[in-house]
């Protein structure tokens, strides 16, 4: 079925200003997740307060016209330490909003006194239930699972919020609902769900049966519909979208252009629109930075950025998806690193995480509506 009525007309070039600034206080992660992406997180390089002041130099112009958000991401942020931590966070001052993504496992009373004193809104990677979680170990190859929800336990025992991001690696009848239940019964407010990906330094496929992942999403809207208590992040998009194309107005949804999304490594390094790419090199695009914030202004290192080399080819993958994809309104043209880590190259077009968590998504998500629509009077 077809999930374009019209003309997408957005997501042409980068925008200058970012909505979000990912920063990496530390390459290093306690646990050692088998799918996971990154490539240093066995090693403690912590970011240096300078850089974080240079990055805060350009956030506060962009934060005092409306809200902007910075996005602590590691390795595991909370690795760095409360007082780094602190830190690196103060150059920013009051006009933002921080965010942590972490494994929850270093969680306890005095990092929950933490987040309330510098307002952190806090995501919780966990992935459904104990025998969900067999790919989240430690260092030492041991379950993690009994941390995590101890460090979830300190969040709900202090009355803190937290959203939760959950990786699906192998897709099932009656997988999504046990997963929506458990996550009901975590706590959580917010919840995304993310087919395993291939990238980075996992290379383990991701390919599925197209009918079980698109019955997975399509099981998923159902458990939510009965007992919607929490954002359910995909499917409310999904639904945006379905309505949005119901009305007329698909092409008013997507943003004009492409947020930056500029993350920013621990050594200052400014990596655009896919954070998964950071601390990779190829001995054609070079280390996939577009420059260094204590060598050149964050404002001025998004300016150019689409003359980086592979941001260019990027562009035209876009663009190519626009000419030839009924979804591209739905999507914007996918992620840069997902066809990096498939195809090799940035100006391919359909990927498997494509297929896995947009148009299977979609597609799921219409199944649903149709399996439940009323019937005719």
């Amino acid at each position: 079925m077809a999930a374009r009525a019209q003309p997408v007309t957005g997501m042409r070039g980068i925008a200058g200003v970012p909505s979000y600034v990912v920063m990496q206080p530390t390459t290093l992660c306690n646990l050692d997740c088998v799918y996971c992406y990154l490539p240093f997180r066995a090693a403690d390089r912590r970011m240096p307060v300078a850089v974080a002041e240079a990055v805060a130099a350009a956030v506060k112009p962009w934060a005092a016209t409306g809200r902007f958000s910075v996005v602590w991401h590691g390795g595991e942020p909370l690795a760095a330490g409360r007082e780094h931590l602190a830190a690196l966070m103060a150059p920013f001052g009051p006009q933002v909003e921080h965010h942590v993504q972490t494994n929850a496992t270093l969680i306890d009373d005095a990092w929950c006194a933490f987040f309330v004193e510098h307002g952190v809104r806090v995501s919780v990677s966990v992935d459904g239930a104990r025998e969900r979680n067999g790919d989240r170990v430690t260092r030492a190859g041991q379950p993690a699972y009994d941390r995590i929800v101890r460090g979830v336990a300190a969040l709900r025992r202090h009355g803190l919020p937290f959203s939760a991001l959950a990786v699906v690696s192998r897709p099932a009848p009656g997988y999504a609902t046990e997963l929506y239940d458990y996550f009901l019964d975590l706590g959580c407010d917010v919840l995304g769900v993310n087919i395993e990906e291939t990238e980075g330094v996992n290379t383990r496929g991701n390919a599925h049966d197209a009918a079980t992942v698109t019955a997975f999403w399509a099981e998923l809207v159902a458990a939510w519909r009965r007992a919607p208590r929490i954002h359910l992040r995909e499917v409310e998009w999904s639904l945006r979208y379905a309505a949005a194309v119901l009305d007329g107005a698909a092409d008013d949804l997507l943003p004009r252009q492409l947020d930056p999304i500029p993350t920013i490594g621990h050594d200052g390094s400014v990596t655009v629109l896919s954070p998964e790419l950071a601390g990779f090199t190829h001995p054609r695009y070079g280390d996939f930075s577009s420059g260094n914030v204590l060598a050149t202004p964050l404002a001025e290192i998004l300016a150019g950025a689409a003359g980086t080399p592979w941001v260019g080819e990027f562009l035209a993958g876009v663009e190519a998806c626009r000419s030839s994809c009924p979804y591209f309104g739905f999507c914007g043209g996918g992620h840069a690193a997902n066809r990096y880590f498939e195809l090799g190259r940035f100006d391919g077009t359909e990927t498997e995480h494509c297929r896995n968590s947009k148009i299977r998504l979609l597609e799921g998500v219409l199944e649903h509506a149709r399996d439940h629509q009323s019937p005719a009077a």
